[in-house]
């Protein structure tokens, strides 16, 4: 890609006005009689295909805990303290749940093949300490998926530490506010996006005094409206796209597909991944995408806002409580949140797992796998870190 051409007008916040007059500016560009790319599907099926008149109540998505199920992640909690172990070693065995434990693999099931998400309501955090916290949220979220992905690594005196757990809270108001590169830590809307790896888990701790609503939609849905109706833009979204590396001196930027067809073979179905984040193609706030590589194309414009307005269209809102755990499956499902409002004592802050279900995972489509690699692969209790307080992340530093 040439740097003559110029970023086009596509900002972090989408537009849809400046979307709409996209779509007719490129109007006369798109070929007279558009196709899918060959071998993609006309229309997916299946659970994983849903909008939100899909949807009775939030109970359709909800697992609410009984008191029984309370008092069983409390004994298991008091049989981890007991171990005297770091949190590293939270796992299925060290944190026993003979009930509730199948009731969490069934929904893991559904994380693969059914809606692609639920929430694990019924948790009081005021209850517990902030280490007790995590070590409840890290114990039952091992039953959904026990491979726990690295969210931030350093070495520290030639010893690795990767920092397993993130704090998702407004830090504007921090001595770390001036190294905010992210809206995870700030109360600015959220536009709809991917997170990395398999299953993304929010724990929450507590809500804002107004909005920071969550929302989620269908990568699915959205993909069978863009090829019914749109299927020049499935081929845009399926070619190399020019990922920001913000400022990394070694790798000022990488290329790849936002989009990823996986054909059925043996008893895996066919697939469709989406895989993107609006950020590193817009830049957010006062860090924009950098100048001095090659810029994206009004196309890849055009596509990034018809994917956010349409996630938009068909998405559900939930009511995110604190003490909800929210599981969501980052291959299939977009997110979002809202902008919120703090107050003293009315603090929003999550607390977030990445995870991996090594018996029900799907595959790795071949151009993440390095980035997949970076969480998962090789991961030893030792170097495992659970920050108790916020720190942002080497990523999402402002650089």
């Amino acid at each position: 890609m040439a740097l003559t051409q110029r970023q086009p007008d596509i900002t972090y916040q989408p537009d849809f006005e400046k979307y709409q007059l996209r779509i007719e500016r490129l109007r006369p560009q798109r070929p007279s009689a558009p196709s899918l790319p060959a071998g993609f599907p006309a229309k997916l099926t299946g659970g994983l295909v849903w909008e939100k008149d899909d949807f009775k109540s939030e109970e359709d998505w909800t697992l609410s805990l009984s008191q029984a199920q309370l008092e069983e992640i409390h004994n298991a909690l008091e049989h981890f303290k007991s171990l005297h172990k770091p949190i590293c070693h939270v796992n299925p065995e060290t944190f026993p749940l003979p009930n509730l434990g199948p009731a969490l693999r069934r929904e893991a099931k559904i994380l693969q093949d059914g809606r692609g998400f639920f929430v694990l309501r019924g948790l009081d955090p005021d209850r517990y300490s902030r280490e007790e916290n995590i070590i409840i949220y890290t114990g039952v979220s091992s039953y959904i998926g026990s491979i726990r992905g690295r969210q931030d690594s350093k070495v520290v005196d030639g010893k690795k530490q990767s920092s397993m757990m993130n704090h998702i809270k407004d830090l504007t108001r921090t001595n770390q506010a001036q190294n905010i590169g992210a809206p995870a830590y700030t109360t600015d809307h959220q536009v709809f996006h991917c997170d990395t790896g398999d299953i993304i888990s929010l724990f929450c701790l507590n809500t804002a005094a107004r909005g920071g609503e969550s929302k989620l939609a269908s990568s699915w849905r959205v993909y069978n409206e863009l090829a019914k109706t749109r299927p020049d833009l499935i081929k845009v979204l399926a070619d190399d796209w020019v990922f920001d590396g913000f400022g990394n001196p070694n790798k000022p930027y990488s290329v790849r597909p936002l989009l990823f067809h996986q054909p059925a073979h043996g008893d895996v179905p066919e697939r469709v991944v989406i895989q993107y984040a609006r950020r590193g193609f817009t830049g957010f706030l006062d860090v924009p995408r950098s100048a001095h590589i090659p810029p994206i194309s009004e196309a890849q414009a055009e596509a990034l806002d018809a994917l956010h307005f349409l996630a938009e269209k068909y998405r559900v809102t939930l009511d995110f409580q604190k003490g909800d755990i929210q599981y969501v499956n980052n291959l299939s499902i977009f997110h979002a949140r809202d902008g919120f409002v703090d107050e003293p004592g009315r603090e929003r802050h999550l607390l977030r797992l990445w995870l991996r279900d090594p018996e029900l995972a799907w595959d790795t489509p071949e151009a993440l796998q390095s980035r997949w690699d970076e969480l998962y692969k090789g991961i030893t209790e030792e170097e495992q870190v659970f920050n108790l307080e916020p720190k942002i992340h080497s990523k999402s530093l402002r650089k």
